[in-house]
């Protein structure tokens, strides 16, 4: 069950979350509209290439990375974003396009918007389509310690 481990790095570090059961969804506003989270606090994983290397970006999911912000942010001279063939095996235990953002679990580093650091809480695809785990904003910076930084398009 691609969910567990990420219930289990959550429960030893002793975080306080919920688990939201949806039907099939697979963009980012279906998945906020499906399992009735507020677009501004689901977040989306976006896999990108920086400098040739996997990363992260984690955005609200009415929101766009922005290429450019993102390679200032990251201090690259070149970022993309990532095709299905890219990570395809990079995240075995997952549905493809549903991962959590969390890539320390993957060794990725994670560039995180400054929007969703507004918020108190963080809303997210656990691993499947169908699965969205809610955790304090405050847990998911602590446990990813993300690149916080200004990504996205709007």
């Amino acid at each position: 069950m691609p969910i567990q481990r990420l219930k289990e790095f959550l429960d030893s570090h002793a975080v306080k979350y919920v688990t939201l059961s949806h039907s099939r969804a697979f963009t980012a506003q279906d998945v906020a509209e499906s399992s009735h989270v507020s677009g501004k606090e689901l977040a989306k994983t976006v896999v990108v290439l920086v400098d040739g290397g996997m990363a992260m970006a984690v955005v609200p999911a009415a929101s766009r990375v922005d290429l450019e912000r993102l390679k200032q942010a990251a201090g690259a001279r070149h970022v993309e974003l990532a095709g299905e063939k890219d990570f395809k095996g990079l995240f075995p235990e997952c549905e493809l396009g549903a991962m959590p953002p969390f890539g320390n679990l993957y060794g990725l580093p994670t560039f995180a918007s400054d929007r969703l650091a507004r918020q108190a809480q963080i809303a997210f695809s656990a691993g499947t389509h169908t699965e969205v785990i809610r955790l304090s904003y405050g847990d998911f910076e602590r446990l990813v310690k993300p690149k916080i930084a200004t990504i996205t398009a709007d």
